[in-house]
């Protein structure tokens, strides 16, 4: 079956095997002329990236790039690109990349021409409305990994180092006019990642799902993103040239991005301040964190869940889900626990106190106390 569409839900997405050659195209619909490709450092020296800029220098929009950009993007690293940004006259991003590429590219364009800090423009009641939306560049999202769905996203996670704690920041218009979904430059993603980025999707499917907002339309794409990455994921960590599974994954990490709207949950409100303070990879910490999570949610989820298990062939309902999540996990290699992944000495009370002040702490359908927060992080540790 070819895998190849034209979809304007919930942006123009161009998806399908060798389409990074619309690239060009794809920023003139997008009203740039003199894009600036942001990256991540590990990308920017790779043949997918030299590439992609050849494609832009040949229809004559430059070749300029910026990848000073940390695994967990940094307040300091959206100053220096902002400096590069608007020194140089760029008038649109690519953002290119995994989640680290997209968010910050993201952030950069929605910067351009705000006067405000960044922090003042934090996903807190309607903090958005303080910026001026003529100030926010044109952004084409082109994902090299399945997982973030950040080119499906308004918000862009940035770390504040003087507080260190991830902070989202949100605006209607930091979603990308264009995204340009091509599988192939997934191919040469290594297992650990596409482990880690795939299980990252799979957890925004099931808190997506988990939450207790209405959203049908969310509900529904959560619950086919999830049979999506239980049958693809696995052959695309196994033989990263299946360009097929490469694509069911790309299709999954956008599905997931876009059902996360109706909200996420404790997963993540754990998973956040881990990566920020011990620098974890985040897909990968959002897997081990989501056995201790299910069954936390257990007493609010677990009749949704037995359905979903019938719906992706799972035997046993809820507890037929978890004991698919933890030989998932096992089959991926995903560590057991915080401390396997890398996690030495945590402050369990700051972790506790900063995951409680996560926006995602909202969409969980079981209330995030003080307690049940606590006992989260021991029995992850």
């Amino acid at each position: 079956m070819k895998l190849v569409g034209n979809w304007s839900y919930p942006t123009t997405m161009r998806f399908g095997a060798g389409r990074i050659s619309e690239l060009p195209d794809a920023c003139r619909a997008a009203g740039m002329s003199k894009p600036l490709l942001v990256t991540d450092r590990g990308l920017a020296s790779l043949p997918i990236t030299a590439a992609t800029l050849d494609l832009l220098d040949a229809a004559g929009m430059g070749r300029a790039i910026f990848s000073e950009v940390d695994a967990n993007p940094s307040g300091r690293n959206v100053e220096d690109g902002l400096r590069v940004m608007r020194e140089g006259g760029f008038d649109g991003v690519v953002a290119f990349g995994g989640g680290s590429g997209l968010d910050l590219g993201k952030t950069l364009a929605f910067m351009a021409g705000q006067t405000r800090p960044l922090w003042d423009f934090e996903d807190v009641g309607d903090w958005w409305t303080r910026a001026d939306p003529d100030g926010i560049a044109p952004i084409v999202a082109v994902p090299t990994t399945a997982g973030t769905g950040s080119e499906v996203g308004r918000a862009g996670v940035i770390t504040n180092e003087e507080v260190g704690e991830k902070k989202i920041i949100f605006h209607p218009k930091m979603l990308p006019a264009q995204v340009i979904c091509d599988p192939e430059l997934t191919v040469g993603m290594p297992p650990a990642i596409t482990a880690g980025t795939g299980l990252d999707a799979f957890a925004h499917c099931v808190e997506a799902y988990s939450s207790p907002h209405y959203h049908p339309m969310s509900q529904g794409i959560a619950l086919e993103g999830m049979r999506l990455v239980k049958d693809y994921l696995l052959r695309a960590y196994a033989d990263g040239t299946d360009l097929e599974a490469r694509a069911q994954m790309m299709s999954a990490a956008a599905m997931g991005a876009t059902a996360f709207q109706k909200g996420l949950g404790a997963i993540h409100a754990l998973s956040h301040p881990i990566g920020a303070v011990h620098h974890t990879h985040h897909g990968t910490t959002n897997a081990v964190c989501m056995p201790a999570v299910l069954q936390l949610n257990r007493p609010a989820i677990s009749d949704r869940f037995d359905m979903a298990a019938a719906y992706l062939g799972i035997a046993g309902g809820f507890d037929g889900f978890c004991q698919f999540v933890d030989d998932f996990n096992a089959q991926l290699g995903i560590p057991k626990t915080l401390t396997e992944l890398g996690v030495k000495d945590p402050d369990i009370g700051a972790l506790t106190e900063a995951a409680l002040r996560d926006p995602s702490v909202g969409g969980n359908p079981i209330e995030m106390t003080k307690e049940n927060t606590t006992a989260l992080f021991e029995a992850l540790l």
